[in-house]
C-alpha cells in the first residue's frame, strides 16, 4: 500500500501554513515507499527515495542529503537498477528490507537469515537507515554497516578477521553510475593502516599505521583527530575508524570518487554548494617510484633512488616510468658472511612516509641494535605510539614530506656511507678539469654568440623591442627535444589549431606531458605576440592560469610549451564533442568561479596589472579535475604604474567577445575584460555561443538574454542539457544571468570590477543592481579585418 499518503498530504499543508513540520521517517511492516515518495529523517537532514542520474531511465533507491543539490551518500541496488518508475521499497514477510520491481520481483534485499515479527525501517538524522526490532529497540540491520562510496559522521569503517566481517567504501563506476567501481577503501586489522585498492587487490594509496593520534603518512590529520576522529582496535585482528563533527550545524562527509581520490566535502550555506577539498599529488599513488625509490612531489623528476641504489631499468627511468624501482649497488657485508671489512651502518632518511609490510620488534629491545643483529633487517624506524618497526623486504612507496613524517634508517654497506678521497687528487683534478671546461666554454660561447648575432640580424623583430633582463628570465627548450616529444610533430599528436598555429601533445624525457603551440607560417600573429606571451605569462603564477614550461626560438621556429591540460578547452564542453559530459550545474559554477579568480589575479593581485584582451571559451583550458586555467596571453597588455586604461589603433580580439569601446575606439581596460567575461558567463549558463547565436530577430546571445530579462523569463536561458531541475537552481540562474548582463553593459563605467563580480557570484553582495541595456557589438570598421570561421583571434590592423 502507499505510505500513509493522506497523512503525508496533511503534513505538506501544515508546512505551508505553520512554522513547524513533522517529517515521515519510518516505514512499518504494512507500508511501502512508492517511486515518487520519500522518507525524511526527523531533523530534515537526510531523505531516502528513488533517483536517476544524468537523464537516465535507470532508477536506484538511495539516501541523500536533503539539500537543493542532489547528493547521494548510499545506494541500495547498486548492481541492479530498476528500468522504470514502478519500483517500491518495503519490509517483506520474512523480515527483510526489499526493493520490488513492477512485477513484484525482488531486485534488492538485506538478506537476513533470521526473521523478526515486529519490525520497522527508520531513516535516522545521521543518514543511517536502520531495520529496528520494535520489541526491544535493537537494530537488526543498518546501512552504516554496508557503506557505499560515502563516509558519514558516526559511521564506522571496520574489519574483523575473526568474524570475517568488514565495512569498506566502494567507489562508483563513474560520477553518473553508482555501480561498484574500480576503487575500494578499507582499514587493515590491528591498525596497520588504511588502503585504497584498485581493481580488487592492487594497492593505490596507503595511509600508514595509526600511532594514537594520526595515520603516520597523514601528518596533517592530527587536528582532525583532536576534533572528533576515533580509531580503535577492540581485539587482535580487528580495527575501526570513525569521525564526528562537534558542530551539529556543519554538514561534512568524505567520498571515495570514481577516480580513486578521497574528497572532503563541507556544505556552504552561503554558496548553496559543496566546498570540496582534495590534496592528492602524484606521490600519493602507491609505488610511484618502485622499490627503494623516494617520491617528492616538489622535485623534478619526482623520483630518486635511495643513496647506494641505482635504477633497475635506466631507459624506463629516463623516460619517466619509475615503477621498476632501484637496486642495491653494493651487497651488504652481512650477506657475505665474512669477518673482513667494517659492519653495515644505517642511512637516515628524515621526514618521510614509511613503507608498508613492516614487522614490530619487541618493545624492550634497542631498535637499531636489533636490526643490525638481524641480516634480514634492511631498514628500521622507531615511531612514537607504534614502537620499533623493521623491514625485511623491498621498501616500496617511500614519500618525502615538506613537513612532518618519520625518520627511516636504511641499511647500507659501510664504504657507501664513509667514502674517503685524496684531497690533493681532488684539487688537482678540479684545477685541470676546470681549465679544460673554461676553454671549452669560451670556444662554444664565442661560437654561440656568432650564431646568435647572425640569427638576430635575420630575425631582429623577435628581440629588438625586448629588454635583455626580460630575455634572461625566459625558459628555453631545444627544438630537438620538442620534436622528439611530439614524434616530429605528427598529425596524430595535434590537439587543435588556433590563430597562432597548431597545438601538439608531447611527452618530455622525464615523463611530463606537455602541449606545444607551434607558430604556423601563415599565422597573422608574429614575433611581437609570441614574445608578449612568453614575457607576460612567465611572470605570473596562479592556479587558474595555465603554466608556461618554456619556449623555443630555433630553426626559424617559434614555439611555446605549456603544461598539458587533459580535458582540453572549455568550448568543447560547452558547444562541442564533450557537451554530454557537462550536465552538472555545480561543475559549471566551479568553472565560473575559477575563471573569475584567475581574472582577479591578473587585474589586481599579481605584481603586474594585465589586461588579457582575448578572454573566450577556447582560451579556458581544463585540467584533469576540470579546474579552469586562462591561457593564450599573446594579446595581453601590461599596465605600468597606476594606469588603468589605454588605447590602441591595433584592435585585437575575437568577434562577439570585444567590448564596444574597444571594438570601435581601441580603448581597453579591466572593464573590457569584464565585458568578455560577461559574454562567457552567459555562454556557460546557456550552452550557446554568442558569436553564432540566432533566435528570431536576435543576432547575439547578449541580446537574447536582455530580451528574456525584460520579459521576466531569464530562467529560460538555462542550458536544457543540465540535469539539475530548473526549480532547484533557479536562484543561481537568475543571479548569474544578472551578473552576466551587468558585465556586458554598454558603458564601461557601469560594469562592475573583477572583485565585485566575484563577490556577486559568491553571494557576498546579496542585492544586485538591475542591469542596463547591453552593447550588441559587431565589427563595423573601415579598417581591414581578418576573421576565420573557426573562431580564432582577429586583428583590426593599423599603426600602433
Amino acid at each position: 500500500m502507499g505510505i500513509r499518503f493522506g497523512y503525508f498530504v496533511l503534513l505538506l499543508i501544515f508546512t505551508c501554513f505553520f512554522t513547524f513540520s513533522s517529517a515521515i521517517d519510518i516505514i512499518n511492516a504494512n507500508e511501502s515507499l512508492a517511486n515518487s515518495e520519500a522518507l525524511i529523517s526527523n531533523g530534515n537532514r537526510f531523505k531516502l527515495g528513488f533517483f536517476s542520474r544524468s537523464n537516465s531511465s535507470r532508477r536506484y533507491l538511495g539516501i541523500m542529503y536533503n539539500l537543493p543539490v542532489m547528493t547521494v551518500v548510499w545506494v541500495a541496488n547498486r548492481n541492479k537498477p530498476l528500468n522504470d518508475s514502478s519500483g517500491t521499497f518495503q519490509i517483506s514477510s520474512d523480515g527483510n528490507l526489499v526493493i520490488l520491481d513492477g512485477r513484484k520481483e525482488i531486485v534488492w534485499s538485506t538478506n537476513l537469515s533470521s526473521s523478526v515479527a515486529n519490525l520497522s525501517a527508520v531513516l535516522l538524522d545521521t543518514g543511517n537507515l536502520v531495520l529496528q526490532d520494535n520489541s526491544n529497540g535493537e537494530y537488526v540491520w543498518e546501512s552504516f554497516r554496508h557503506a557505499s562510496d560515502s563516509f558519514l559522521p558516526t559511521m564506522r569503517l571496520f574489519v574483523d578477521v575473526n568474524r570475517n566481517e568488514k565495512n569498506v567504501l566502494m567507489s562508483w563506476t563513474s560520477p553518473d553510475d553508482p555501480a561498484p567501481g574500480r576503487f575500494a577503501m578499507k582499514i587493515m586489522p590491528d591498525l596497520e593502516g588504511t588502503y585504497i585498492l584498485k581493481d580488487g587487490n592492487i594497492p593505490y594509496w596507503y595511509s600508514g599505521p595509526w600511532n594514537g593520534q594520526t595515520f603516520i603518512r597523514l601528518p596533517g590529520m592530527r587536528a582532525l583527530y583532536n576534533d572528533g576522529t576515533t580509531v580503535g582496535s577492540g581485539s587482535p585482528g580487528t580495527a575501526y575508524y570513525m569521525f564526528n563533527v562537534p558542530n551539529s550545524s556543519v554538514l561534512q562527509y568524505y567520498v571515495l570518487t570514481s577516480s580513486g581520490v578521497v574528497e572532503e566535502r563541507e556544505w556552504s550555506y552561503e554558496k548553496k554548494a559543496w566546498d570540496v577539498t582534495s590534496t592528492r599529488n602524484e606521490c600519493d599513488i602507491y609505488g610511484k617510484c618502485g622499490s627503494f625509490g623516494s617520491c617528492d612531489a616538489r622535485e623534478t623528476p619526482i623520483c630518486t633512488c635511495f643513496r647506494g641504489f641505482s635504477p633497475k631499468a635506466e631507459d624506463e627511468w629516463d623516460a619517466g616510468n619509475w615503477t621498476s624501482g632501484c637496486t642495491r649497488e653494493t651487497p651488504l657485508k652481512c650477506e657475505h658472511n665474512t669477518s673482513l671489512g667494517k659492519e653495515d651502518e644505517f642511512l637516515k632518511m628524515a621526514g618521510v612516509g614509511l613503507p608498508d609490510h613492516y614487522i614490530l620488534f619487541p618493545v624492550d629491545k634497542d631498535c637499531r641494535g636489533a636490526c643490525l643483529g638481524d641480516c634480514s633487517c634492511i631498514a628500521y624506524a622507531d615511531v612514537t605510539g607504534i614502537g620499533c618497526m623493521h623491514w625485511s623486504h623491498n621498501l616500496t612507496d617511500v614519500v618525502k614530506f615538506a613537513s612532518g613524517g618519520e625518520d627511516l634508517y636504511v641499511r647500507l654497506p659501510y664504504p657507501q656511507l664513509h667514502k674517503k678521497h685524496d684531497r690533493r687528487a681532488i684539487i688537482a683534478t678540479t684545477v685541470v678539469m676546470g681549465s679544460i671546461l673554461i676553454g671549452l666554454c669560451t670556444y662554444f660561447a664565442r661560437k654561440k654568440l656568432s650564431n646568435y648575432r647572425a640569427r638576430k640580424n635575420k630575425k631582429g623583430l623577435i628581440f629588438s623591442q625586448r629588454k635583455e633582463s626580460e630575455l634572461e628570465e625566459l625558459p628555453v627548450v631545444r627544438f630537438e627535444m620538442l620534436s622528439n616529444a611530439t614524434e616530429k610533430f605528427d598529425r596524430t599528436k595535434m590537439l587543435g589549431e588556433g590563430g597562432f598555429g597548431p597545438v601538439y601533445k608531447g611527452k618530455l624525457p622525464n615523463g611530463q606531458e606537455i602541449a606545444v603551440k607551434r607558430q604556423a607560417r601563415s599565422s597573422n600573429q608574429g614575433a611581437e605576440e609570441f614574445m608578449n606571451e612568453v614575457v607576460v605569462i612567465s611572470k605570473l603564477q596562479h592556479r587558474n592560469l595555465v603554466k608556461l614550461i618554456g619556449c623555443c626560438v630555433e630553426h626559424d621556429e617559434k614555439m611555446l610549451v605549456y603544461e598539458y591540460m587533459p580535458n582540453g578547452s572549455l568550448d568543447a564542453f560547452l558547444f562541442g564533442s564533450h557537451k554530454r559530459e557537462f550536465h552538472n550545474w555545480q561543475m559549471r559554477k566551479s568553472i565560473v568561479a575559477g575563471i573569475c579568480r584567475g581574472l582577479l589575479y591578473l587585474h589586481r593581485d599579481s605584481r603586474l596589472k594585465i589586461i588579457h584582451r582575448d578572454l573566450k571559451a577556447s582560451n579556458i583550458l581544463l585540467d584533469e579535475e576540470l579546474n579552469p586555467k586562462i591561457s593564450d596571453f599573446g594579446m595581453a597588455r601590461i599596465f605600468d604604474g597606476k594606469a588603468d586604461q589605454a588605447n590602441t589603433t591595433r584592435v585585437v580580439g575575437t568577434y562577439g567577445y570585444m567590448s564596444p569601446e574597444y571594438a570601435h575606439r581601441g580603448m581597453f581596460s579591466e572593464k573590457s575584460d569584464i565585458y568578455s567575461f560577461g559574454v562567457l558567463l552567459l555562454e556557460i549558463l546557456s550552452g550557446k555561443k554568442n558569436s553564432s547565436f540566432c533566435d528570431e530577430d536576435q543576432q547575439f546571445l547578449t541580446a537574447y538574454a536582455w530580451k528574456l530579462w525584460n520579459e521576466g523569463k531569464i530562467t529560460n536561458l538555462m542550458d536544457p542539457s543540465l540535469y539539475d531541475s530548473a526549480s532547484a537552481i533557479e536562484d543561481d540562474i537568475v543571479r548569474y544571468a544578472n551578473v552576466g548582463l551587468l558585465c556586458v553593459q554598454e558603458i564601461a563605467a557601469d560594469r562592475p570590477n573583477t572583485s565585485t563580480v566575484l563577490s556577486m557570484l559568491s553571494c557576498e553582495i546579496v542585492e544586485l543592481p538591475r542591469p542596463k541595456q547591453p552593447a550588441f557589438v559587431g565589427i563595423q570598421s573601415s579598417q581591414s579585418t581578418e576573421l576565420s570561421s573557426n573562431d580564432v583571434t582577429i586583428s583590426i590592423l593599423g599603426g600602433r
